[in-house]
């Protein structure tokens, strides 16, 4: 799918990517979703299932995070408080922290809403507002979603795909 250029082709994008990993997420017992034996974020690491969630739940709220903050008026520090650009693979361990107690299931619906929340976002601005001015340095809103929202779903449904045939689960 190529990159979004405008509010309805983000919609679609987020919606379809998301659509397609929830259909690789049926078809993972609950029981193997704490193994760590997916590939890692970092090179030469590995997380769970789990972890990949917790990953894509805290990219999401921190995109709700950020135009929280911008409504207000406010500057959002990027990408999280305490964190550099350079610094994503510890961002990555946090976000492992912040739903570690959270079961398979539970982390599920979480990111359903979470997905639900950026959808009502993106219907929220205008074109202009996600395509043609830009939002944190040279990118757009639009885009800042898109690297958050539907490019880690499509990302995330390869990296269970693989491990599903690595470790033989149907």
């Amino acid at each position: 799918m190529a990159v979004p250029t405008t509010k309805e082709e983000l919609i679609k994008a987020i919606e379809t990517n998301y659509s397609k990993l929830k259909t690789e997420l049926a078809t993972i017992p609950a029981d193997v979703a704490t193994l760590h034996t997916l590939e890692g974020h970092a090179k030469e690491t590995s997380m769970s299932i789990n972890n990949l969630l917790s990953y894509l739940i805290g990219w999401g709220k921190l995109v709700l995070y950020w135009n929280e903050k911008k409504a207000k008026g406010e500057e959002p520090d990027f990408p999280e408080t305490g964190y550099k650009w350079n610094e994503l693979g510890k961002l990555a361990q946090k976000f492992y922290r912040d739903y570690q107690s959270y079961h398979f299931e539970e982390l599920k619906t979480l990111l359903d809403e979470t997905v639900h929340q950026l959808l009502e976002l993106v219907q929220r601005k205008s074109n202009k507002e996600l395509y043609e001015v830009s939002w944190y340095d040279k990118w757009t809103l639009g885009r800042m979603i898109q690297f958050n929202t539907s490019s880690p779903y499509t990302n995330a449904r390869a990296r269970i795909r693989k491990w599903k045939k690595l470790n033989d689960v149907k």
